[in-house]
């Protein structure tokens, strides 16, 4: 297909890539002069109704996503029996060649590269839009380190039926198990999928291995990971939480959105780690091989871990982590023993006591405290009431995962027997705690270093986007930043910002013979200054007769171009060159501003010219010259004069009259 124009703009050269309906090249646009990618649809889709109608809805929905992290697509449209998409052309390589190069990554990185993911997913979610097909071959890293999200190929509109059928599309290392099962799908199976992606930088490998797509397949549906400390015992606790809550079986057991993802992945960047422990506090425990004591298998006797007793909820354990909490329990109950058997005796009083007051009695009915947590404050405060207690006051409190107006901790604890009357404590989530807002900084006319450090004192994370030319930045400074000064964000917030390149290189146009205002607007359009000089010509008054530097050529953007103007026809004075030689009459005219033509020998004497008296500065004046004509010798003195007759003159014997 090389050399193929598309669209009557595309020029089609090399090829670069090739997907499962597609093939990509590097391409042309020769109107705007750059670099793109082209995708066009295999001949054997291209006949499709179904799969062009798939093709032209890719291209509508991916145009529709604006994000640093997703690629961007500039066109698409149909040429013969062709369909093409132009998209933006990417320069580095991809994730899955990293890992292979590296091996397992940092684990700042790994969460870095997972928030840029999860931050394009939320886009694309957003417009209802489901990738399927996050894996590390689809995740680019551009020179500069930060990554773009490639090949919506396989995305499609949430509510859209154009498939005949949900069959899995994705690779089968990277598919959630609901993809694998065939059932509905939407953003959470996208952040599974980035989970393994996480998973694999993280350690070098897939959670998952087998010898066909089907027994990986199978695995996602069945198997539990190993935690990845134990393949790389450098993965942090809070990183290692994160990525197995993405990787959770359950749709509703993950993060159940990009946003929420992106949030507790920057939490983690910036050292919050209680913040992270919250967000990540429901996950389920993973399976292990060994029992606890009195613990019983699950079906199918798989093993449980141990379950660690904070506000009821179970928490995801490190090998590491769990041996070291084994260990601290111990010592715990060694402590508790020796002080139990300090105050036993204290102990068994207060029980006789107790039990006497409860036979002589006071009057005082037990009853059973009711659970009001995760049901509305309202409704809380009835079932204080109607089981015979009474409300305390509500205390509001931030929690990150109770919705706000819901209880979220009470007092005595449900299901404890308690007097009738006795007081119900109780707490109402006020919502997920504020993400502190910073203003963003100005960067503009920054060096790098400079803007690095003013974000990095706002507290947020700085990005270097594409260079860009300008016309008004000195080269190596910020020209512009994609997020306005003053604006408000979160912290953690990435903010891309661009370097000069300098003033771009524009080409002078041609602007001889036009007049001086529309010379001088043309080339103010190009974004060139522009200055007037005047000289008399044979050209109109106020036309351009010069510009410097010339026609064709290029200068920067804001220098200053000469336009030379016409003030109109110039008189001067002809000098009578006649019965001079011709190069005396034509030095003589040159130096007074005219052309000069020599009709005759250039040595000749001037017989006659075109112009005398006064003729327009600059006129061509044509010189009739004739050879010089050799002079008659003289006859010698005799020194014989015959007077002549009046006696005033002589006569010479040649007959010569020579005045006396």
């Amino acid at each position: 297909m090389s050399a193929m124009l598309l669209g009557g703009r595309y020029q089609v050269q090399d090829k670069i890539g090739a997907g499962g309906m597609a093939t990509v090249y590097r391409g042309l646009d020769e109107v705007l002069g750059r670099t793109v990618a082209i995708k066009t649809m295999l001949p054997q889709y291209a006949n499709d109704p179904s799969f062009a109608a798939r093709f032209k809805q890719e291209a509508q929905a991916a145009a529709a996503l604006q994000s640093p992290y997703i690629v961007s697509v500039y066109d698409w449209g149909k040429d013969a029996d062709t369909y093409y998409i132009v998209m933006e052309y990417l320069r580095g390589t991809d994730l899955k060649s990293g890992i292979r190069k590296h091996g397992a990554l940092d684990c700042k990185k790994v969460a870095q590269i997972g928030s840029q993911i999860a931050q394009a997913l939320s886009v694309a979610h957003k417009h209802d839009i489901i990738h399927r097909d996050i894996k590390p071959q689809n995740i680019m890293v551009q020179p500069d380190g930060n990554i773009k999200v490639m090949d919506f190929g396989i995305a499609r509109a949430k509510n859209s039926h154009l498939t005949q059928d949900n069959s899995v599309l994705g690779t089968a290392h990277y598919v959630s198990p609901e993809q694998t099962q065939g059932k509905e799908l939407g953003p959470t199976t996208d952040i599974y999928s980035l989970g393994i992606v996480m998973y694999e930088a993280a350690t070098g490998q897939v959670p998952f291995q087998g010898d066909d797509a089907i027994s990986v397949a199978l695995k996602q549906v069945s198997e539990q990971p190993k935690p990845p400390s134990q393949l790389n015992p450098n993965v942090d606790p809070q990183l290692e939480a994160i990525i197995l809550k993405c990787m959770q079986k359950s749709p509703a057991d993950r993060f159940q959105t990009a946003d929420e993802l992106y949030r507790t992945l920057r939490d983690y960047l910036a050292g919050r780690m209680q913040a992270v422990n919250s967000a990540t506090a429901m996950l389920p425990v993973q399976p292990t091989n060994k029992l606890e004591r009195g613990a019983k298998p699950m079906g199918g006797g798989t093993a449980t871990m141990p379950r660690t007793e904070r506000t009821g909820r179970f928490y995801a354990q490190s090998a590491t982590a769990q041996a070291a909490e084994e260990e601290a329990e111990r010592q715990r109950k060694h402590r508790r023993n020796v002080i139990l058997g300090v105050i036993g005796g204290v102990a068994v009083i207060a029980l006789v006591i107790a039990a006497i007051v409860a036979v002589i009695g006071s009057g005082t009915e037990m009853r059973t405290v009711p659970n009001i947590t995760n049901i509305p404050v309202d409704e809380a405060i009835e079932q204080i009431e109607a089981n015979g207690f009474v409300a305390g006051e509500p205390e509001y409190t931030y929690n990150d995962t109770v919705e706000k107006g819901i209880v979220c901790e009470q007092d005595p604890a449900a299901y404890r027997e308690m007097p009738e009357g006795s007081t119900i404590n109780f707490k109402v989530s006020n919502g997920p705690t504020p993400i502190e807002q910073v203003v963003v900084p100005d960067l503009r006319n920054k060096t790098q270093e400079e803007a690095e450090q003013a974000l990095k004192d706002a507290n947020l994370a700085g990005n270097r986007g594409t260079d860009e030319e300008s016309d008004e930045i000195d080269e190596g400074r910020v020209s512009s930043q994609d997020t306005e000064p003053g604006a408000k964000v979160d912290a953690g917030t990435t903010i891309t910002y661009h370097i000069s390149s300098g003033a771009g290189q524009k080409v002078i146009p041609n602007v001889i013979g036009d007049s001086q205002s529309s010379a001088t607007q043309r080339l103010e359009d190009e974004g060139f200054e522009v200055s007037v000089s005047e000289q008399y010509s044979t050209s109109p008054e106020g036309t351009v007769i010069d510009v410097y530097p010339g026609v064709g050529e290029t200068a920067a953007a804001g220098s200053t171009v000469t336009i030379t103007v016409s003030i109109g026809v110039q008189y001067v004075s002809v000098t009578d060159v006649r019965g001079w030689t011709g190069s005396q009459a034509s030095t003589a005219l040159t130096n007074s501003g005219f052309y000069v033509v020599i009709a005759g020998p250039s040595d000749g004497i001037v017989v006659s010219q075109s112009e005398i008296g006064s003729a327009p500065y600059g006129a061509t004046i044509t010189l009739t010259t004739e050879a010089q004509q050799p002079q008659e010798p003289q006859q010698p003195d005799t020194g014989t004069d015959v007077p002549s007759g009046d006696g005033n003159s002589t006569t010479n014997g040649g007959g010569a009259t020579v005045q006396e």
